[in-house]
């Protein structure tokens, strides 16, 4: 009795200093009154429960009531976090643990852009977002009514030309995107239908441009390797080019460059916000810098402007290596299909447009040409005017040049007046400044069905000429130059001290033999 007594109270006494347990399955502590303890060890009971519970038999049901009740909801919960550890070790998400019937049928509710930003989430992603069924309804959806169909005999049976044809891999995706562009460029064609009678050139170009959201980026490249891309500063449009301009302060020394790169850049604006993001890049013009060096044309106490062919101008700091900004000058001739139509490293291949053969005119494509001819600078223009059924005789072609007389130096009444200085303002963050004698020229040739034959815009300088060009006028007499493979322009100019302004007084166009030979299929 006394022995019973002792155990029970050293049984008691070691049951109080003990911490209560905690179950490693939950992470929880055992309430009072529901099953056992985790550990399966029952707690000691008073008057000798501990050595009656040994001699004593349990039923079955009143052990498994108390596991079942306890044990079925531990089951459960290990069983998912197994399957969420499962799916996190793997690095997958929810809906890739779908199966794939349930998750082609959500990407099926997504449209095309949805399906193209989602195709870049992971690999799995873009195998579902590429799934040739779902593009061949939105395919469908959209552009089958516009498919023509061969119309079948009475007893001729109708196959569907999809099954047919064995299509390839992402085939009705290239076909639904192919057939967006082919629309989008039948649209903004239609508004560059209508033709200026004073240029020769589209009339919406700058509106379908600027509609378009295309600007142009400009990518260049030192002699370590590094690529620098930069977003046009402004824009500055006139009656037939545009004038781009790129400043700021991570320009490369000029002498590491090494390429420069022309690229008409679209940006897409979002639906819900306005953010732009870049799209489509197409190659207008590469140069490279080493094998074909600038040329100096004019300077200020601040820069120096070096001149890549055809239209680059790059300023450089005076004292420095480095670029301050740099400008090009870009001809509305075919430009919205350089800007969109070309690819990234391959710039627009512009069709041969020739008009036809006349076998009957002895000087076919040596008469009837319109010149529209624009002198201007990056905010004014200076000289605007336009020229008609400019002619050359055969005898006049000399060293495989045509010459087209625009103004006559001998007829003062086709003598002009410039309308203000000839200067390049620039602007750079916070300095601005002006480069004296040094604007732009934009040269729009037609041919005799006014058509565009030879289109020039680039800068062009000022030089005192040396000798007398003309006793007409008592004053200081310039000459402006500009040479091109295709052609020439010469111009002759007087600047009269009391009216302080410049009269042209000759303007001479010269085209090659071979480019005229070409375009009209003679032989000259």
């Amino acid at each position: 009795m006394a022995a019973g007594r002792g155990e029970f109270f050293q049984s008691l006494l070691v049951a109080l200093e003990r911490k209560p347990a905690i179950c490693p399955q939950t992470g929880r502590k055992p309430r009072r009154g529901r099953g056992k303890p985790c550990g399966g060890r029952e707690p000691p009971k008073p008057n000798g429960g501990q050595a009656r519970s040994r001699t004593k038999k349990r039923s079955p049901t009143a052990v498994s009531m108390p596991e079942r009740s306890y044990q079925g909801p531990v089951t459960q919960t290990k069983e998912a976090v197994r399957r969420k550890t499962k799916a996190s070790c793997c690095g997958k998400s929810f809906i890739e643990t779908l199966p794939s019937e349930i998750q082609m049928k959500i990407f099926s509710y997504l449209d095309s852009s949805s399906l193209l930003s989602i195709s870049h989430v992971s690999k799995h992603f873009y195998q579902l977002a590429n799934n040739g069924v779902m593009w061949q309804k939105i395919y469908m959806s959209e552009f089958g009514s516009q498919i023509w169909k061969p119309k079948l005999d009475d007893g001729a049976v109708e196959e569907d030309p999809i099954e047919v044809e064995d299509k390839s891999v992402g085939h009705w995706k290239k076909m639904y995107f192919k057939a967006v562009a082919g629309q989008e460029v039948i649209k903004w064609r239609r508004e560059l239908r209508p033709i200026s009678l004073y240029t020769g050139l589209p009339i919406k170009t700058e509106w379908v441009l600027r509609n378009l959201n295309v600007s142009w980026d400009l990518k260049m490249c030192d002699c370590w390797g590094r690529e620098t891309t930069l977003q046009q500063s402004r824009a500055y449009f006139f009656e037939s080019s545009v004038i781009v301009c790129w400043d700021g302060s991570i320009f490369p020394n000029y002498h590491d460059i090494t390429n420069i790169q022309l690229h008409g850049v679209r940006k897409e604006i979002l639906k819900n916000c306005k953010i732009k993001k870049p799209g489509w890049r197409s190659l207008i013009l590469k140069l490279d810098v080493k094998a074909q060096p600038g040329r100096l044309i004019g300077k200020d106490r601040l820069i120096k402007l070096m001149l890549l062919p055809p239209g680059v101008v790059i300023a450089i700091w005076r004292g420095r290596n480095r670029v301050a900004f740099i400008v090009v000058s870009l001809h509305f001739h075919k430009l919205v299909e350089k800007s969109l139509l070309g690819s990234s490293s391959c710039p627009y291949s512009e069709p041969v447009d020739r008009p036809p053969v006349d076998d009957s005119d002895p000087e076919y494509g040596l008469h009837g040409y319109t010149l529209h001819f624009v002198l201007h600078t990056t905010g004014t223009a200076i000289m605007s005017r336009g020229y008609r059924n400019l002619s050359c005789h055969p005898a006049q072609i000399q060293r495989g040049l045509v010459e087209l007389r625009v103004i006559e130096k001998s007829n003062l009444s086709q003598h002009r007046s410039l309308s203000g200085n000839i200067k390049l303002p620039w602007k750079s963050e916070a300095l601005e400044g002006s480069v004296e004698n040094c604007c732009i020229m934009s040269l729009t040739l037609l041919d005799n069905v006014r058509k565009p034959f030879w289109c020039v815009s680039s800068p062009i300088t000022i030089a005192m000429s040396r000798q007398p060009l003309s006793f007409d006028y008592d004053g200081e007499q310039f000459v402006m130059n500009y040479y091109n493979p295709d052609g020439q322009v010469k111009m002759k100019l007087v600047w009269l001290k009391e009216q302080r302004q410049f009269f042209l007084i000759s303007l001479t166009v010269y085209i090659s033999v071979l480019r005229v030979n070409k375009h009209f299929s003679t032989d000259y």
